[in-house]
């Protein structure tokens, strides 16, 4: 399968954004770096089945905004300006990490931020809801049966009266020009690879990189919820939304979601001190760790061909 077009309409609208997203960070005097970096990781376990494993560290791109974070917002920043919008709305878990990113970006670049909080309110706050307010973030909190009808016009409706005009950003930031942003990562890649591995919460991320590969290329999601075989429809989905089709290069695993979203256990906790003593590397626990065990125990398990080069993104937080 070819690498997909963006469709005609949304095409035309990056190509302008370019130049205004060099604008929007020299403004705000936000310096990234991109393209972000990759590095080998060195093991006896992947030199025993002859497989090779690359990390793009996206997690450098911006202290505040890293990863996948930044490459969903950009376009949406552009076009929040560009339509005259002085607010952000969006929503998450209280362990959302594109919460922590969009309030890092509206004290970035001049907007308001409001975070629509799944669930009721615990305080103290957790530290990436803290983080969140500590940038300027109001937060505010939806019970569960309401916050899963956010995308009805009802909540929409309630919303805008009770906040105002806003640009709305959805759960995990993940619409079409998010995925047009992700969709520009292989293209920064210069080193050979068979296979690049992401993990999943919303699909945004896995339906842009899986559209920007070359042919011959596979993507694999690690899904970090529970009961997200939801995912395989979302993400075809949202590649059709940016570029009229889903480009049938990619897949999800469901097996390493460690009991469900910001859950954890023993074994995953061990996994990543053993791995920041191995490789100087602190893998973010709600993510990139249960993305990274998939890679290793898959590995054990032959699930890779001899010869096989993977590249894994280290997405963040």
């Amino acid at each position: 399968m070819t690498k997909v077009s963006i469709r005609p309409e949304l095409h035309e609208a990056v190509k302008w954004q370019a130049a205004r997203v060099d604008q929007l960070l020299r403004a705000a005097g936000v310096v990234l770096r991109l393209p972000s970096p990759v590095v080998e990781v060195r093991d006896g376990r992947l030199d025993a089945a002859g497989v090779r494993l690359l990390v793009k560290r996206d997690d450098l791109i911006h202290p505040e905004m890293p990863g996948n974070k930044w490459r969903k917002l950009k376009h949406n920043l552009v076009t929040a300006a560009s339509q005259g919008h002085d607010t952000l709305l969006t929503f998450g878990g209280a362990y959302s990490n594109h919460i922590r990113a969009t309030a890092a970006a509206g004290h970035l670049f001049g907007f308001r931020t409001i975070g629509i909080i799944r669930g009721e309110e615990h305080l103290p706050l957790n530290d990436s809801l803290e983080c969140a307010a500590g940038q300027g973030m109001v937060l505010s909190y939806l019970d569960r049966a309401t916050y899963r009808k956010k995308h009805t016009s009802e909540v929409a409706g309630a919303l805008r009266e009770e906040w105002g005009s806003f640009y709305l950003l959805p759960e995990g930031g993940s619409n079409a020009f998010a995925v047009l942003g992700c969709a520009e990562l292989p293209g920064e890649i210069d080193e050979d690879f068979t296979i690049i591995c992401c993990p999943v919460g919303t699909g945004g991320t896995l339906a842009g990189v899986a559209a920007g590969l070359r042919s011959g290329q596979e993507a694999i999601g690690f899904a970090v919820l529970k009961g997200g075989e939801f995912l395989t429809d979302e993400v075809s989905r949202l590649q059709t939304e940016a570029f009229g089709r889903a480009s049938g290069n990619w897949r999800l695993e469901h097996a390493y979601h460690f009991g469900g979203f910001a859950k954890s256990t023993p074994e995953l906790r061990y996994f990543i001190d053993d791995f920041e003593a191995r490789h100087g590397l602190v893998l973010d626990w709600v993510y990139v760790a249960k993305m990274m065990f998939g890679i290793f125990d898959m590995v054990a398990g032959g699930r890779f061909p001899r010869g096989a080069t993977i590249l894994a993104i280290v997405t963040g937080f």
